[in-house]
């Protein structure tokens, strides 16, 4: 019976753990340095692009930004992606608003972190 008591027990904390992975609008994220030379799951535009605007020819602008969830988006094969704003109000590299991010997959590489 404890063996039984306790088994569920651990289910229902496994449970309640992994259902608070799931981003809410709000959420504060920090953007980190990509494993690659570019990011992988941001959809940031490429170097080629900002370097023809004249802004930067780098991501290390966007490296520690504190960002907020501004939109949860939930496909059809499962896949959670979140449009990004940045916190104190300005924009990604001096023209973009907001970004999109595939959720799962940025914070398994490293891209994005949770503040709690």
């Amino acid at each position: 019976m404890k063996k039984l008591f306790f088994t569920l027990l651990f289910f229902g904390f496994c449970f309640f753990a992994s259902a608070d992975n799931q981003p809410k609008v709000g959420d504060q994220l920090v953007i980190k340095e990509p494993t690659a030379q570019t990011y992988n799951h941001i959809e940031f535009p490429k170097p080629n692009i900002l370097i023809k605007r004249g802004t930067v020819d780098r991501y290390k602008s966007v490296y520690g930004n504190n960002v907020l969830v501004d939109e949860v988006v939930t496909k059809k094969d499962g896949e959670t992606h979140v449009v990004l704003k940045k916190k104190d109000g300005t924009k990604f590299f001096g023209y973009l608003n907001k970004v999109k991010a595939n959720y799962n997959k940025s914070i398994e590489d490293g891209e994005l972190a949770v503040i709690k």
